[in-house]
């Protein structure tokens, strides 16, 4: 499994970087006197400032489409995929894409924009604020499968924000289970809520029972803790780090990124 991993991103821990869409049509809080030109300059102005800075991958998600839904409406898809469309001969690393909390809007979005990985929790149920939360993979996984897209790569968020998992087991259960069960691609362990660090204990928990499964911090990486966490993982989500003030409903800041990559890489390139 990690072989696959390694080979779509040609690096060892690899740092995925969000491109977060203003909120969008059909959302409470798109802005209709901006338009869609302006979602179309936010997205760009991020994705061309994380390339400059050297993130490894993108990962398109609106994250400002509060309040979030299990299942997104047409408007939102398709403004998506419109907008990735648009934007792809200037896309010039891997990318993924993530609905929330919708993993079925997610598969067809990945399909459209000919997307390599996706994210989603698929697995699980959980009392969340969005009510209760019940995600089926196997429907998610066939799905895929039925588009002609078996090798866009699943990364199964096994920590739901936003959520408490009803299922007692430990994480490392959970995540153990996970991989036999679902076939997941990679696991994600996440914080409580965005731009909120997981626990690195759960990390830790997670790498070790599944070692040949690639594991990635999901939330609240940044430059104090990134050294300790690329110990412990195969990668890392990040997002609200690399904006502006930390911001995660502000744009990317590029000085921000470039110095959170130079440290990447020098970690890289003095570990053993």
């Amino acid at each position: 499994m990690k072989k696959n991993f390694y080979k779509l991103f040609k690096t060892k821990k690899p740092i995925i970087a969000m491109v977060h869409f203003p909120a969008l049509p059909g959302s409470p809080l798109y802005d209709e006197k901006k338009g869609l030109d302006f979602i179309y300059q936010s997205i760009e102005k991020d994705l061309m400032n994380l390339q400059k800075a050297g993130v490894d991958a993108v990962m398109f998600g609106n994250e400002n489409d509060r309040p979030y839904e299990l299942k997104v409406n047409s408007a939102t898809l398709s403004t998506m995929s419109y907008m990735i469309g648009k934007l792809s001969e200037k896309i010039g690393v891997p990318f993924g894409v993530n609905v929330l909390w919708d993993p079925m809007s997610t598969i067809a979005l990945a399909v459209s924009t000919n997307a390599q990985f996706v994210r989603e929790i698929f697995t699980g149920t959980y009392a969340s604020d969005m009510g209760i939360w019940s995600p089926n993979a196997g429907e998610a996984m066939r799905y895929r499968n039925s588009l002609g897209r078996k090798d866009i790569q699943m990364y199964y968020n096994i920590s739901a924000e936003f959520a408490y998992s009803m299922d007692r087991r430990t994480i490392s259960e959970r995540a153990e289970s996970t991989v036999f069960s679902s076939i997941p691609d990679a696991v994600l362990v996440s914080g409580q809520i965005t731009g909120q660090s997981a626990k690195l204990e759960e990390i830790k928990e997670v790498s070790k029972i599944i070692p040949k499964t690639p594991v990635l911090a999901n939330t609240g990486v940044n430059l104090e803790n990134v050294e300790e966490i690329l110990r412990v993982t195969d990668g890392v989500i990040i997002g609200s780090s690399l904006k502006i003030n930390g911001d995660t409903w502000k744009n990317v800041d590029f000085n921000r990124a470039k110095k959170f990559m130079t440290k990447v890489k020098s970690l890289r390139k003095n570990a053993k």
